[in-house]
């Protein structure tokens, strides 16, 4: 018999903490916090990241990495990311928001920490649905979609149309980085991890706020199973959410 030997290959990052989850099934923040995780330990830099969580489903994220972590009032992570950044230059600051804290409560906090260019990463999770409160409307509720406070679907000439955050902050000068990615399916997981790369890239380089917006299934308040919430959301979100570059400075690309 040939001699068989193994290879390790892949194994949890060390900014992932060895715990169970408390996120439903289905749930894709826990794959966004690995490949949050998996890059910071690329980059060298867990001993001096920082992570800024709000209120909403984003909140956990502080038990499952292994980095320090403060917990900001519901849509003030960039405020807080800012005091942080400004008093320890040194550190690596990055933010961990949901579409119902960054978009709604939050829209004043990160327009303007966009707009004076704070060296800050913000990683924004649009799953176009309040989470944790039980799926009411969101600011990224998608035109018709049914929540618990839109039971007939949203209705864009009384409750707007949805808001798109990576479009709406790349021109703003202040901004180094601002796209958006998906993570339906493995092709797109790992567009994702890059941009999250690239978005930390450009805060050690002093360039300015950067934002990677992710399409995040939610099973739970959608009423979908796990691969059903995967389908739906590349089949209605990723149309009204197009993945792509909106601002990528030089020295990025």
């Amino acid at each position: 018999m040939t001699d068989m030997q193994e290879t390790v290959v892949f194994q949890r990052p060390e900014t992932l903490e060895d715990t169970y989850t408390n996120y439903c099934p289905g749930c894709t923040h826990g794959t966004i916090h690995r490949l949050i995780a998996e890059v910071i330990d690329e980059l060298g830099i867990r001993e001096r990241t920082i992570g800024v969580a709000p209120v909403g489903c984003s909140v956990f994220i502080y038990n499952y990495q292994n980095v320090d972590f403060a917990v900001a009032a519901h849509g003030r992570a960039p405020a807080m990311a800012t005091g942080i950044k400004r008093v320890q230059p040194d550190k690596v600051v990055f933010t961990y928001q949901g579409d119902g804290d960054l978009a709604a409560i939050g829209t004043n906090e990160i327009l303007h920490a966009a707009s004076r260019g704070e060296n800050i990463t913000v990683i924004f999770v649009n799953n176009a649905t309040y989470g944790m409160t039980g799926g009411q409307m969101a600011p990224t509720t998608l035109p018709g979609q049914k929540t618990t406070s839109s039971p007939s679907g949203r209705d864009v000439e009384i409750q707007g149309w949805p808001m798109r955050v990576a479009e709406l902050l790349a021109p703003l000068p202040g901004v180094s980085y601002s796209v958006r990615r998906s993570i339906h399916d493995p092709r797109h997981i790992n567009n994702a991890k890059k941009a999250i790369r690239t978005a930390f890239r450009a805060q050690l380089d002093g360039m300015g706020l950067a934002l990677v917006e992710i399409l995040s299934a939610c099973p739970t308040n959608w009423h979908l199973t796990p691969v059903a919430a995967l389908e739906w959301l590349a089949k209605h979100m990723l149309p009204y959410y197009p993945v792509g570059d909106y601002k990528i400075s030089e020295g990025l690309q």
